[in-house]
């Protein structure tokens, strides 16, 4: 049998890492191909020399480690900073796991969406400022995208085998973050530490912060709109604090369905390799018997405006959502640099998506300078902000 051939943007991510595990598990079905790292270069190495790829990328500075600490005739190496899309252009490249951060996957994705290959994301930076671009080439080239995120991994096996122009709404759940029982009173002082500690998954510092502010969730209702071609407005975000049920999907016929199991991203992972297959992961089953309740509020958007804020620009579309991306990207930046207070984190993004003139033609260069044009306007937030401190 004829071995997938994986490669992972981001391998030393907490969704790389727990790809290569299930991939480990799996070595009768996968091989890796290729992976990437930016500046953990040192973590790239070790993972060289377990699954011994074809290709890495890696940054300039990584570059020169690596020639310097393995065989490159067998590893052919790539600058991750200008040569993604030629990494994920190889023929023998099944699979493309993208658990990159950030806008700069779009063009790596494009890529491998153009080439007919299963895209497997966990990056929603991507599908949130280009999602239409995406779609539309994953459908004209017949590539296949399987969502990594758990969120969106639940909505797409709850319509397996539904039209989705016979559902109501999609129900889209949310642990609440690491703010959900602090009053807002509070939020102006809390520090990086505390943002971080989030009280259900590991994952990376930016994810974190934005899951705090709930600003992650609004990606995702941007995310899943143009993932399952549903409008902004037939998405409810429901805070879910027990991760049990990951999302829902209600029918016109008023059934919904479900998606539940244990907070592991091994799941979702798996599944998106496997699909249409389902396989054992070697991971505990729910337990019923020890759930005592399964609890739903709706988000507080007083305390959260940032969910709002990216519901409007979700709704209004263009390039808006770019810009959004890119404020935000920005902000929390500046909050991890401890540069400004994380409250100021929506004052940047609000100030900057509500100074934006948007372009409803939607394109890459389009986007590329509505991105450009809000990093350069919230960097003159912070600059203000930060030199009032």
């Amino acid at each position: 049998m004829h071995k997938k051939r994986i490669v992972i943007l981001g391998s030393t991510g907490s969704i790389g890492i727990n790809t290569l595990k299930v991939v480990s598990r799996l070595q009768q079905k996968f091989t890796i191909f290729g992976l990437t790292a930016y500046n953990n270069f040192k973590l790239l190495e070790k993972q060289i020399r377990v699954f011994s790829p074809k290709q890495v990328a890696v940054s300039s500075k990584g570059i020169e480690y690596l020639r310097q600490n393995i065989n490159t005739r067998k590893v052919k190496i790539f600058n991750v900073d200008t040569e993604l899309e030629e990494f994920v252009s190889n023929k023998n490249i099944d699979i493309v796991v993208i658990a990159m951060r950030g806008s700069i996957a779009l063009k790596p994705f494009l890529t491998a969406v153009r080439l007919g290959k299963r895209v497997t994301p966990a990056n929603k930076e991507a599908l949130v400022i280009a999602g239409e671009i995406i779609m539309k080439e994953a459908k004209k080239h017949r590539a296949e995208i399987i969502p990594i995120d758990s969120e969106q991994s639940a909505i797409f096996q709850c319509l397996k085998g539904n039209d989705v122009n016979i559902v109501k709404k999609i129900l889209l759940t949310a642990s609440g973050g690491p703010l959900l029982n602090i009053p807002k009173s509070k939020f102006r002082d809390m520090s990086v530490e505390q943002i971080l500690k989030h009280p259900k998954w590991k994952m990376g510092k930016k994810i974190t912060v934005d899951s705090a502010t709930l600003m992650n969730k609004g990606f995702e209702v941007i995310e899943a709109s143009r993932l399952f071609n549903v409008a902004v407005t037939n998405i409810t975000v429901i805070i879910h604090p027990e991760a049990i049920i990951h999302s829902m999907v209600e029918f016109q016929d008023g059934s919904i369905v479900a998606q539940m199991g244990i907070a592991d991203m091994r799941l979702p992972i798996q599944y998106a390799l496997t699909y249409p297959k389902r396989t054992d992961t070697g991971l505990r089953s729910l337990d019923f018997f020890k759930l005592k309740q399964l609890t739903f509020t709706p988000p507080d958007l007083r305390r959260f405006p940032s969910l709002s804020l990216a519901i409007y620009t979700g709704e209004k579309g263009g390039t808006l959502p770019a810009v959004l991306n890119a404020a935000d990207e920005e902000a929390v930046e500046a909050f991890l640099k401890r540069e400004i207070a994380f409250s100021n984190i929506y004052d940047i993004v609000e100030k900057t998506v509500m100074s934006h003139r948007v372009n409803n033609t939607v394109t890459l260069n389009n986007i590329i300078s509505a991105e450009q044009w809000a990093r350069e306007t919230a960097k003159s937030f912070i600059y203000k902000m930060h030199n009032r401190k």
